[in-house]
């Protein structure tokens, strides 16, 4: 099997483990040389602001889904028994010993997979928007900022130039 056959699975954990979980994982991948079979793991994790006693804020991170260890894998026998014999780990997502990976969505969602985007358009281009609520409008690109997925679009809208903010498929060149 290749890395293209590759997918996310969610591995659950005894609260508090996952990234002890993590980490004997990552040291059996080195140790057996499994790197074309496990290629990834996350720990989805969220920065929030939160205010102390005194009103002070402070950025927190927190997990996004305490318990759970997002896996990329190629699944087979091997690895399956690999990871579900891993201490801390109380099995995969899915139903009986049957894991069931996440759909692309789903990966996309929890910021796993990121599409890539081809921009065929920069600053002062003519472009139309093709999806969200100002589907079928145009307007004139401002600012593309592809790392942040985002273009800026100065739309016309009754009689009013207005600055929009899109993601970067929003918007293809007009013809």
């Amino acid at each position: 099997m290749s890395q293209s056959a590759a997918q996310w699975y969610v591995i659950h954990t005894y609260s508090g483990y996952e990234n002890a979980v993590k980490t004997s994982i990552e040291k059996f991948v080195n140790g057996r040389h499994l790197e074309d079979k496990i290629l990834r793991m996350e720990i989805p994790m969220e920065t929030v602001t939160e205010y102390g006693e005194n009103g002070e804020p402070r950025q927190v991170e927190r997990k996004v889904l305490p318990g759970y260890v997002l896996i990329k894998m190629v699944m087979s026998d091997d690895v399956w028994h690999l990871v579900r014999n891993i201490r801390g780990v109380t099995g995969f997502a899915g139903s009986g010993n049957t894991p069931i990976p996440l759909t692309e969505d789903e990966a996309l969602k929890l910021g796993m997979e990121k599409h890539e985007v081809s921009v065929k358009y920069r600053v002062g281009d003519a472009v139309r928007i093709v999806d969200g609520p100002l589907q079928s409008f145009s307007g004139i690109v401002e600012a593309v900022e592809p790392d942040k997925n985002r273009v800026s679009v100065m739309v016309s809208m009754f009689g009013r130039e207005t600055p929009v903010d899109l993601e970067l498929d929003q918007v293809e060149m007009q013809t």
